[in-house]
This record gives C-alpha cells, structure tokens and sequence, in this order.
C-alpha cells in the first residue's frame, strides 16, 4: 500500500522506487500483486506517466487512511512518541504561504527532521479528497463541504493604492469619489460578475459597482496590478504593511473597509488523524495567531 500511494502521488514508478530506496522492478511488482489480489487496475501506464484509474482513485484514498491509521496503532503505546516521519501534502493561497508559512517552516521541519511536506500553492479551490491533500488553508467563506474546519482568525482589510495611480486620478475622499476610478477586480472564475467596492455602514456590508480595466484570478497578479498603478486595490492589511512602510503602496478610504476574510484550515473527517497532520495543523494555527485577529 505504501509503495502504490508512493507512486500514486509521484506518478511514476522510478520516482516512487528513489524515494522509498526500492528497486524499480520491486514497485512494479507490489502493484502488480495488488492488482492480481483486488481484480482491478488501478494505474494506467504508459511510458510519460502513471495515472490512478477510477478504481485506483478510490483506493488510494482509502489507503491513505489506513495507513495513517496505522501509523497510530503504531504509537499507541509508546511512553515517549516517536519522531514524526512521513509525508503531508498541503494547499494554501499563494500570498499566505509567501507571507507567513514558508518564512516560518524551516523551524516546524527542525523539530522534525524525518518529516516531508509537499506543499501547493494556488488560489483555486482544490479537491481535498480526490486530490489527496492532508489539509488546505483556506481564505474566505466556506462551502459546506463534509470536512472539517478549524477557524484561524480573520484577515482585516485595507484600501490601497500606488502613488502614481493617485498622480494621474487623483485620491478619492468619499465614495461618491469612486465614480472617478477604476477598481482592479479579482474573480477567481474569469468572466464571473466582480464583486465591485465593498464597504460596510450602518446596515451592514455593501458594494459599489465600479469600471475595472483588468481583472485577475491570483493573489500574486492581484497586487502587482496594484503596485503597477492599474486601480484601486482593496485587499488584506497584515500582507501590505510593507508596501505602505516603503510607500510602494497609499492607504485610502479609511473609513471604509471591506468585510474580514475568515482563515480556516480544512481537512478530511477521519475516524484517526495521523499525528503529522495534527501536530502540522496545530503549529500552522499557533503561527498565524502572530497575524491574523
């Protein structure tokens, strides 16, 4: 099972066979063996890749499971736990990992030498399950899913804009101002409806609809547009401290902020959790107590 989810994740056999220190014949032959046991495929081969069929999909996640669920049995009566070994693949939006995780992990992988992290970065939502991911940090509000959410904090929002920007139009002061302006818009679907201005007064959150002469779907391009001078930006306070400090970026607006972005990490609903996930989870949400409110 470790040798099929090994190649499973690595698509490829020599990949997988490096990694565990086996030979390739050896990998070849435990799926092998446990196709011939289940009666079913579960890869397809050619000579560029290894894919999971549907089959083969629907057990490597169970034998993600049950492998973590060994790895428990494993501790269970162990006096003093072991080290923490293994893999986690992880998901976050780009900006979160550049800003506060990557800074952060070579002191969570110190304390734990024998462990590996794969770590993706995107801004799409991934598929937890069929992707295999261990848990993902999310921005936003949440679908209900079936998984597990451990709230974070919030990221408080700021408005923003490059000096040069405010040069050529001028800084808005009020919100009938915006008329005037271009607002950079962010859509994680590309040709869905933008969300415009949002704001928040006595009833509660609003929005103005605003002209935009680009729309973006990543964090990254998101706030290049902003330091480029394209619009206005409206966007997380804790991730554009520095550009403000250098003046690479102008705060305006003050009194209207956008609503806070809830952090979350999510993560399936399994009867046993290996401890490498919990022990990750529970670090990722002591640093970012650091950041979010």
């Amino acid at each position: 099972m470790t040798t099929f989810v090994r190649i499973a994740e690595l698509q490829s056999f020599t990949a997988a066979a490096t990694s565990l220190g086996l030979p390739k014949s050896r990998a070849s032959a435990a799926v092998s063996q446990l196709e011939a046991h289940l009666k079913t495929q579960l890869l397809y081969r050619t000579t560029r890749r290894v894919q999971l069929t549907h089959d083969g999909q629907a057990y490597y996640e169970r034998c993600r499971e049950l492998l973590a669920e060994l790895d428990e049995l494993d501790a269970l009566f162990e006096r003093t736990p072991s080290a923490l070994t293994g893999s986690l693949r992880v998901d976050m939006p780009v900006s979160m990992a550049r800003n506060f995780l990557i800074p952060r992990l070579p002191e969570f992988l110190g304390r734990h030498p024998a462990l590996d992290i794969e770590l993706s970065c995107t801004d799409r939502r991934v598929d937890v399950i069929a992707e295999g991911f261990d848990c993902v940090i999310r921005v936003g509000a949440l679908a209900d899913s079936g998984l597990v959410a451990r709230p974070l904090g919030v990221l408080k929002m700021g408005n923003y804009a490059s000096p040069a920007y405010l040069a050529r139009h001028g800084e808005p002061k009020t919100l009938d101002d915006l008329s005037g302006h271009y607002l950079i818009h962010y859509a994680l679907t590309l040709g869905s409806r933008p969300f415009g201005f949002e704001y928040r007064d006595a009833e509660g959150y609003k929005t103005v609809d605003m002209a935009g002469r680009i729309t973006v779907n990543n964090t990254e391009a998101f706030q290049a547009s902003a330091l480029a001078g394209l619009g206005l930006f409206q966007a997380p306070r804790t991730g554009n401290r520095r550009n403000v400090e250098t003046g690479a970026l102008v705060e305006i607006l003050p009194a209207f902020e956008a609503e806070p972005l809830p952090v979350s990490v999510i993560y399936p609903r399994r009867r046993h959790q290996a401890r490498r996930v919990r022990a990750f989870i529970d670090w990722v949400a002591g640093i970012m107590s650091d950041y979010l409110d």
